[in-house]
């Protein structure tokens, strides 16, 4: 009996526009969620990217993607993991993404570096209109020896700044700089 007679068309048909509707959010994930931080390297968004998780609940009538239990996302340098990644979609675009982990972990590589970003927090979030990440409970950010710690850091994309604290007296902001090394003159060969 043909595939498309019956019963079996109807799961083929069925089959196959659920798996068009997987593949058109993760490519919209692919596209506007996971470039998250300025901090990234340019070409890690022409690399192809996984997207690992124990399950998947894909909701179209809701516009909400849910992935759960060791998530992980590789693109390029961009490796992103948590208990919870939750992604928030309006019509064909994404709004946000939310990551829950214990912690969640985010790292990358900058242009013009050769050491990665890390950040870690409880929950990690990003929007798209405007865009910006929040990071929260927990957070911190590290990149050559400087660190951040706070239990809110909010970095805004376009503007390229971050903030942190938060108006509890208990919660302070924890900044660690490295001393910059001094470049030592070539020595003298000459008597």
């Amino acid at each position: 009996m043909p595939i498309w007679a019956g019963n079996e068309w109807s799961f083929s048909r069925k089959h196959g526009v659920f798996m068009n509707k997987l593949r058109n959010q993760l490519i919209l994930l692919a596209l506007t969620a996971l470039p998250v931080l300025s901090w990234a390297l340019s070409s890690d968004r022409q690399q192809p990217m996984l997207i690992e998780a124990d399950r998947v609940e894909l909701d179209d009538a809701t516009g909400i993607s849910i992935y759960r239990g060791r998530v992980k996302v590789v693109q390029g340098t961009l490796q992103l993991t948590g208990e919870t990644m939750t992604v928030h979609n309006k019509g064909n675009e994404v709004d946000r993404v939310i990551i829950e982990g214990t912690p969640a972990t985010y790292q990358q590589r900058p242009d013009n570096k050769d050491q990665d970003v890390h950040a870690k927090a409880l929950r990690m979030e990003y929007y798209t209109n405007p865009e910006h990440i929040i990071l929260l409970k927990q957070a911190e950010v590290e990149q050559q020896g400087d660190v951040l710690r706070s239990e809110r850091i909010e970095y805004d994309v376009a503007k390229d700044q971050v903030s942190a604290g938060t108006d509890q007296p208990d919660e302070r902001v924890h900044i660690t700089i490295q001393p910059k090394t001094k470049k030592e003159p070539p020595k003298s060969t000459t008597p």
